[in-house]
């Protein structure tokens, strides 16, 4: 059998990691390299810090091959990622197109991939945040219409399939992916000095590297175009960030690259450079930013992997979105994250809840670290 992972962006690295291990450790127990496995990058994250350092620190075998797109527009990243994979998929054949989470790439391979009659499976089916503005949703309702296989993470995923007409067979329970990578690497990233980390790590612009504690600093990623293009909402968010937490705690601030843009074009980057009590870091590698998480008492960010990473670890989150795909993390549901979209007013609040809280860690039903090979098995029993 003959199968062809696909990866696109930073979130799609630390899943494929475990996949294509899963698959070493199949082919070794059957002893007759029972499936041939392909990597295809897309190159939808092309920067270094962002990209290569993944696959260097995950030790991610290098791609067999890369389409080296880049950036651009939803539609020129989908458009060139289809014309040239339908050149891969032409050329190698794969009875499987495995492709994972939920960005451009995930969306342009299953199509792909259908149009030529191959089998699509998708790793991290069946999530929705209900809010189709959302191009994560897009591609998330699209390539799960078109998959033969769903891999789900949790039980909510399956209610969301079956209700959209999923076949219910074509369903299988395998737990979350990203938690076989978090577990196999606690201990390399827990080994790593925070002061390594942000002296590795700072801001060319931040004239402060800040010691910090285990449970007494604050960390922050934020890159949503809801949270960061709009001048008025920035300025709320970095005021409440300068003037409520980092008067607190220290503030460890890992600066998106679009994010450092509109803060520069709105004229707030010299406000945060004037607070002490903010570390700006260049994006972190996947240890680097796992050390942070380990360690702070707060998360403040709108990513959506790290909602789950948060959950597991007993970091509280402010997620800083008005919904989720991911509503297993949420505190109403025993998780560690809570909604606070942009109303600073609600980030106030829940930041005054948290400093109160003890935390606690959960970890959902198959989030133990061994869903990448039921993963393989699944593929394997859908192929037979």
């Amino acid at each position: 059998m003959k199968i062809i992972s696909v990866v696109g962006a930073r979130p799609n690295f630390m899943k494929v990691a475990p996949f294509i291990k899963a698959i070493k450790t199949y082919n070794d127990t059957l002893g007759d390299g029972t499936i041939e496995h392909l990597l295809v990058h897309t190159g939808q994250h092309y920067d270094v810090r962002m990209s290569e350092s993944f696959f260097e620190a995950l030790q991610i075998p290098n791609p067999d091959i890369n389409l080296n797109i880049g950036s651009g527009s939803h539609a020129e990243q989908v458009g060139h990622t289809m014309i040239a994979f339908e050149k891969v998929c032409l050329e190698h054949k794969p009875d499987w197109v495995i492709v994972i989470g939920d960005v451009n790439a995930t969306l342009a391979c299953s199509v792909t991939a259908k149009k030529l009659h191959i089998k699509v499976c998708h790793i991290e089916a069946g999530l929705r945040s209900g809010d189709i503005e959302m191009p994560e949703e897009i591609n998330r309702l699209v390539t799960d219409r078109l998959s033969d296989l769903l891999l789900i993470p949790d039980r909510l995923s399956e209610k969301n399939l079956l209700r959209e007409g999923a076949n219910k067979d074509s369903i299988v329970m395998v737990g979350n992916i990203m938690i076989d990578t978090l577990d196999a690497n606690q201990d390399k990233a827990g080994a790593l000095s925070l002061d390594g980390v942000i002296a590795d790590n700072k801001h060319e612009a931040c004239i402060q590297s800040i010691s910090l504690k285990d449970d007494n600093y604050t960390v922050l990623t934020m890159h949503r175009p809801s949270n960061v293009d709009d001048p008025k909402i920035l300025e709320e968010i970095v005021d409440f960030i300068i003037n409520d937490i980092a008067t607190i705690m220290p503030v460890v601030w890992t600066v998106h690259p679009r994010t450092e843009k509109q803060l520069k074009n709105f004229g707030l980057w010299d406000n945060i450079l004037n607070c002490t009590t903010i570390q700006l870091l260049y994006p972190l590698g996947y240890h680097e930013m796992l050390r942070l998480n380990q360690g702070a008492k707060i998360m403040l960010t709108d990513s959506g992997g790290l909602q789950e990473e948060c959950t597991v670890l007993g970091t509280r989150c402010l997620t800083m979105r008005w919904n989720t795909e991911r509503p297993v993390t949420l505190k109403e549901n025993g998780g560690a994250s809570i909604l606070v979209g942009n109303d600073v007013e609600r980030m106030r609040h829940e930041f005054e809840v948290i400093l109160k809280e003890n935390t606690i860690s959960l970890r959902p039903e198959m989030w133990d670290g061994k869903t990448a090979m039921r993963c393989v098995k699944a593929i394997v029993a859908a192929s037979e």
